[in-house]
C-alpha cells in the first residue's frame, strides 16, 4: 500500500496490517529500538516506522543507511508522540537497495547551490518534493481551465524558422559540420534554411485560432540569452493561449479568472507543501495566495503608471519616464499601492512587439502586463493588429522579412477578425506560489549559461 493511501484512510487502518515499499529518510537506531522516517513520494507526509529488539535480524536492520530502499511490513498504530498521528509498528523489514555512507542527502539543512550540484538526486529533498508536486498540480490546473473553458491543445513546433520576438535570441539547429565549414550555406542544411528553437508559440497558435476559436499552447520554449539572474533561464515552459472575436478588455477577464483558477488549485491540493514552504521559504506564502484569489486586479495605462511614479514621493533608482519600461521598484510600488494585482495597458509602441494592436493614437499599442506583489510581471499579452495594412507598414518599420512571414501576414487576409493572447513563463508562476525565489530551483534541470548538467 502507498503512503497517500494510508494517510487517506489511516483511521480505517488502524490496528490493520500493512506491507509499504519505500526509502529512509532518517534513521535513529537505539539499542533496544529503533525510528525510521520513511517516505515513498506519493504524498509529502512521511511515515514513523518504529521497531524494536524483537524484530528478526535486529543488529542488521540498525545498521540501515539513510537512502537505502525498504519492504516494510508491520500494524499501523495511533502514535505515542506529540507531532505525528500514527505510526507503523514493524514486523518485518527487508532491505530492497542499500546506498551507501557516502550518499550526499543526509538529514540535515543543505544549501540550494550544493543541491542543484546534485540536481538528479534533490527531488528526494523535502523542498523539492514540496516544489515539483506543486508543479505537477499547477501543471494539471492549467489545463483542466482550459480544457473546461473549450479551449483546443495546439502543440507549437519546437524547431521553426520564425523568431516570434525579432529579438535574434535564437538556439539554431543544424546538421552542418561547424567545425569544418568555413562558410555557412542553409541550403546545404538540414531544413535547407536557417532554424531555430522556438522563442515561443504565440504566431503558430493564432492560425490555429482562426480555426478553433480558442487555443492554448503549454510547452517547452527556449531562449539564448546570455542572463544570469534569478528569473532567467535558457529553456523554461510558457502556457500561450490565444482567443479570437476577444479584444482587450475580455483578455484581462479571462487572464484573471485563469490566475484565480490555478492559485485556488494548489491552495486546495498542496496544503501540506505549502505549509512547508511558508515555513521553510516564504512567511505569509499562504496569506499571500488566498489575498491573490479575493482580491480585485485593477486596471491602469501606462502614462496613468508613469505619472503616479513620477507625483511619489519616492526617490528612485531608475526614474520613471513616458515612452519607456518601468522597473522592478515601480511594480513593487505600484502593488503595495493598489493593495494587490495590477494590469498595466496601453504601452508604448516602441517598446513591444510589431504584432500587438496598434491604438489610435500612433504611440500606444494594446499590450497588457499583469504584475502581482512580491513577484512583479507575471504575464504579458495583447490584442494582436488584426489590419493587413497596419501590420505590413510595421513590419517594413522594423526591416523584418516579409516573405518569410508571408503566412502570418495572410491571416490578416484570410477572414481575419479581432483576437487576442497571452504569454506567461510557467516557472514565473511557480516562483510566485512556491516563495522559491531562484528559477533554478522550480525546474528539473536548469539550462543556463554554462550549465547543461545532466
Amino acid at each position: 500500500m502507498d503512503l497517500k493511501s494510508i494517510w487517506n484512510n489511516y483511521e480505517k487502518l488502524i490496528n490493520e496490517e500493512v506491507k509499504v515499499n519505500g526509502w529512509v529518510r532518517n534513521h535513529r537506531p537505539q539499542k533496544e529500538f529503533g525510528f525510521i522516517d520513511f517516505s515513498d513520494g506519493t504524498t509529502f507526509k512521511h511515515l514513523q516506522i518504529v521497531y524494536n529488539k524483537d524484530l528478526k535480524d535486529f543488529d542488521k536492520i540498525t545498521s540501515l543507511k539513510n537512502g537505502s530502499a525498504l519492504n516494510v511490513v508491520g500494524t499501523l498504530k495511533k502514535s505515542e508522540g506529540k507531532n505525528q498521528e500514527i505510526e507503523l509498528v514493524a514486523k518485518e523489514i527487508t532491505l530492497l537497495g542499500d546506498c551507501p555512507m557516502d550518499y550526499p542527502l543526509q538529514p540535515k539543512r543543505h544549501t540550494k547551490e550544493f543541491l542543484r550540484s546534485i540536481a538528479y538526486l534533490r527531488p528526494r529533498a523535502n523542498l523539492y518534493q514540496a516544489i515539483f508536486r506543486i508543479r505537477s498540480v499547477a501543471s494539471m490546473a492549467i489545463h483542466e481551465y482550459f480544457q473546461n473553458n473549450g479551449y483546443v491543445y495546439f502543440h507549437a513546433p519546437i524547431i521553426t524558422a520564425s523568431d516570434c520576438e525579432g529579438a535574434g535570441e535564437m538556439f539554431q539547429v543544424t546538421t552542418l559540420p561547424l567545425d569544418k565549414v568555413k562558410k555557412i550555406d542553409y541550403k546545404n542544411d538540414f531544413f535547407g534554411k536557417k532554424a531555430g528553437l522556438t522563442v515561443s508559440g504565440q504566431l503558430q497558435a493564432e492560425t490555429f485560432a482562426m480555426a478553433f476559436s480558442k487555443v492554448y499552447t503549454f510547452g517547452p520554449t527556449f531562449r539564448a540569452e546570455n542572463s544570469n539572474t534569478k528569473v532567467h533561464a535558457s529553456e523554461f515552459w510558457m502556457i500561450e493561449p490565444e482567443i479570437v472575436f476577444c479584444d482587450l478588455d475580455e483578455l484581462m477577464n479571462i487572464e484573471e479568472e485563469f490566475l484565480k483558477y490555478i492559485v485556488k488549485d494548489v491552495l486546495e491540493k498542496c496544503h501540506d507543501e505549502l505549509e512547508f514552504l511558508e515555513k521553510f521559504q516564504e512567511p505569509g506564502l499562504i496569506k499571500k495566495l488566498e489575498d491573490l484569489i479575493n482580491s480585485k486586479f485593477t486596471r491602469i495605462t501606462h502614462e496613468e503608471v508613469i505619472t503616479l511614479l513620477k507625483n511619489a514621493n519616492e526617490k528612485w533608482e531608475f526614474e520613471p519616464n513616458y515612452g519607456e519600461d518601468i522597473a522592478k521598484e515601480h511594480e513593487k510600488y505600484l502593488t503595495n499601492y493598489f493593495n494587490g494585482p495590477v494590469f498595466i495597458t496601453n504601452w508604448p509602441k516602441d517598446i513591444k512587439a510589431f504584432y500587438m494592436k496598434q491604438n489610435d493614437d500612433g504611440k500606444t499599442v494594446a499590450a497588457v502586463d499583469l504584475i502581482v506583489p512580491s513577484a512583479g510581471e507575471l504575464m504579458g499579452g495583447s490584442q494582436r493588429e488584426e489590419d493587413y495594412q497596419k501590420l505590413k507598414s510595421r513590419m517594413d518599420e522594423l526591416k523584418m522579412d516579409e516573405e518569410a512571414m508571408y503566412w502570418y501576414l495572410n491571416l490578416r487576409r484570410y477572414g481575419t477578425c479581432v483576437h487576442s493572447g497571452f504569454g506567461m513563463g510557467f516557472e514565473r508562476l511557480l516562483i510566485y506560489l512556491t516563495g522559491v525565489d531562484n528559477i533554478r530551483d522550480v525546474i528539473a534541470y536548469p539550462r543556463t549559461p554554462n550549465n547543461c548538467e545532466f
